[in-house]
């Protein structure tokens, strides 16, 4: 019932699950903070927000002494429509301070983490959010007891308009409720029903010991999930051998235990499913978001059915790379050297101006203010959070964090967090508090439009061959890692659901074959399996999230449609998209995007991103032929 804001987790996932080409590949070191000055149009206006930590404490006051006992006071009293919409305002009023409480009390600690006084407020605001939800916590399972005909006349009640996707969401779970006695006891399962996923972290995060491997020059490198993702990049390929084999092995060695917890979080997702009579666990799990089943066994379908310039692009890397064989570790390292160009941020902000400027008027407008306006804390220093994020409330402006570094990656970077940020600006001053959160179906759509835009006008501004190679190789390895490797995985996360649905168990064996036959089948005839690679499905978490992964496919086909849309018929086009950016979670994802002139329920976005694929494929072939990089 409450706001709340994933953007940083967002990116935590991305980061860990999207291959792509940085500005350059190296042995992973530890970089000092420059020490450059900074000026302070370049750093977050957090004072804006609370001039100083008595003003914060005020409002932390007010939401743990006035607000948090009021809770109890509606608690049992929902059947009334003027008690539930005072309850709803109260929590919006509520929820609105204890955002700003917990965006403020992070940034400040971000900015400095040896600050413990911010540290101490982010820990007490993330403990008066926790209170705050277990004090509502009451109110879906109040509202889902009262009888139907009563939802629907609060849902349809022109008192409470501004909460009727909310009342719509919980009607629409009244099907699925039990008796009180079940959904009682369904209820206290919930902390028995976290144990596989606790398992795995407690395999993965605690007992498992990744060895120290030899580096290119004899130097010892301890490995680490991080370390291995920088390790995939370089070009010293025995290097990357190593490191696969060091990872790999340690995931190999607790595969039994692994596999047991793999299948413990089949049997939860199915229990759950079932005793909510819904025909498989992936109805139950789209439907929590009003998804047609069919959005994503046609993403899987469509993956299938254009396999073809997958392999192709794979074919081609073995040839630039000069392999006799593309292995696991050998799909990630760049095909192409970076493009050498130093960008200031200055620079960055007028190319993104340019690069958006389809966007609309609006946009660019709405885009200057963030820049103007000390939205960002641009570079990185002493102390500071490393990566990058979006983040804010509802009462303030959107805030990114940025350790930008004057790379074609950095600026990138950029346009990302900034796609986020005006996201949240569009929604927060068009829609009501409660319809102010971006679904997680709809999270990276903006972002990755950004992206898109820019690259493709960089692309259009490349001076040469290996520039424009460059950018392609960037729009290359988007499309794949945040696509076909995605699929890849939701089509296996659809096949262990449906095995143990059949009655079947999940062991290390049948595991192992069914991601084996996945990695042969998507990255196709110049891929070699080695063994360790067999046991890649125990390093993905998210197998663990029920149904996540295929979002980012999705997320992707949608922004490449509205690209599309946008560049070929102009500011039509690109006013839907704004109206699209302002939606919020005032209806359901599938509907929002439809609105806007994306059908996802349709082929049309999948099948377009995925010749667009093969297009790029094509014009990376041609110009390494004139190269004579490949025959």
């Amino acid at each position: 019932m409450r706001k709340t804001y994933p953007a940083m987790l967002i990116l935590a996932i991305l980061a860990n699950l999207i291959s792509y080409t940085p500005a350059a590949s190296q042995t992973p070191e530890v970089i000092p903070a420059p020490t450059r000055e900074v000026d302070v149009h370049d750093t977050w206006d957090l004072p804006a927000i609370y001039p100083n930590s008595e003003a914060w404490e005020a409002d932390f006051q007010t939401v743990e002494e006035t607000y948090l006992p009021q809770y109890a006071n509606y608690q049992g009293k929902l059947g009334d429509e003027k008690s539930l919409l005072a309850y709803l305002q109260m929590n919006d009023q509520a929820g609105r301070i204890t955002d700003k409480l917990y965006v403020y009390a992070g940034m400040t600690s971000d900015e400095n983490q040896t600050d413990s006084a911010a540290f101490e407020r982010f820990a007490r605001a993330e403990s008066l959010d926790t209170r705050l939800t277990q004090a509502g916590s009451f109110v879906t399972p109040e509202l889902l007891a009262l009888p139907e005909q009563a939802l629907r006349a609060y849902r349809d009640n022109p008192q409470l308009r501004t909460y009727r996707h909310m009342l719509d969401v919980v009607l629409r779970q009244k099907a699925h409720t039990l008796s009180k006695e079940a959904e009682s006891l369904l209820a206290a399962s919930g902390e028995m029903a976290n144990g596989p996923e606790t398992i795995y972290t407690k395999i993965t995060e605690a007992d498992m010991q990744f060895p120290v491997i030899k580096g290119s020059v004899g130097e010892d490198i301890q490995l680490s999930e991080d370390v291995y993702y920088q390790l995939l990049l370089d070009p010293d390929r025995e290097l990357r051998k190593r490191a696969f084999e060091g990872v790999l092995g340690s995931y190999n060695a607790s595969r039994y235990s692994l596999a047991a917890a793999l299948d413990s979080q089949m049997r939860k997702d199915i229990f759950y499913a079932q005793s909510r009579k819904y025909a498989s666990s992936l109805e139950a799990s789209l439907d929590a978001g009003n998804i047609p089943v069919g959005v994503y066994t046609s993403l899987v379908q469509a993956a299938n059915d254009n396999l073809q310039v997958l392999h192709e692009y794979i074919a081609m890397r073995k040839q630039v790379l000069q392999l006799d064989k593309v292995h696991t570790y050998d799909t990630y390292v760049p095909l192409v050297k970076p493009v050498d160009v130093s960008i200031p941020y200055k620079d960055a902000k007028i190319a993104l101006v340019e690069a958006l400027a389809p966007l609309g008027e609006d946009y660019i407008k709405q885009l200057r203010a963030g820049f103007d306006n000390r939205w960002i804390d641009v570079y990185p220093k002493e102390n500071k959070l490393s990566g990058a994020y979006s983040w804010g409330s509802y009462d303030t402006h959107p805030y990114i964090l940025m350790n930008y570094d004057d790379t074609m990656d950095g600026m990138l970077t950029l346009a990302h967090e900034m796609g986020h940020a005006l996201n949240a600006d569009y929604t927060n001053n068009t829609q009501a508090y409660v319809n102010s959160e971006n679904p997680t179906f709809l999270a990276e759509v903006a972002s990755t439009t950004n992206e898109m835009l820019t690259l493709r006008h960089m692309l259009d501004r490349a001076k040469d061959d290996d520039e424009k190679l460059y950018y392609l190789n960037q729009m290359a390895e988007t499309i794949r890692g945040t696509f076909f490797t995605q699929v890849m995985y939701a089509e296996f996360e659809q096949q262990i659901h449906e095995r143990v649905e059949k009655g079947d168990a999940l062991s290390v064996d049948s595991v192992n074959e069914m991601w084996s036959n996945l990695l042969v089948k998507y990255l196709g005839p110049d891929y070699e399996l080695d063994e360790l690679a067999r046991v890649g499905w125990a390093r993905i978490p998210h197998f663990y999230y029920n149904f996540y992964v295929y979002q980012y496919a999705t997320g992707i086909a949608a922004a490449n449609q509205f690209v599309k849309d946008i560049l070929e018929n102009g500011q039509g086009a690109a006013d839907a998209y704004l109206n699209f950016l302002g939606a919020g979670s005032s209806d359901y994802s599938v509907d929002l995007l439809k609105q806007a002139g994306v059908d996802m329920t349709a082929g049309a976005p999948v099948d377009n991103l995925l010749a667009d694929f093969g297009r790029i494929v094509s014009q990376m072939e041609e110009i390494l032929r004139r190269q004579g990089k490949i025959k």
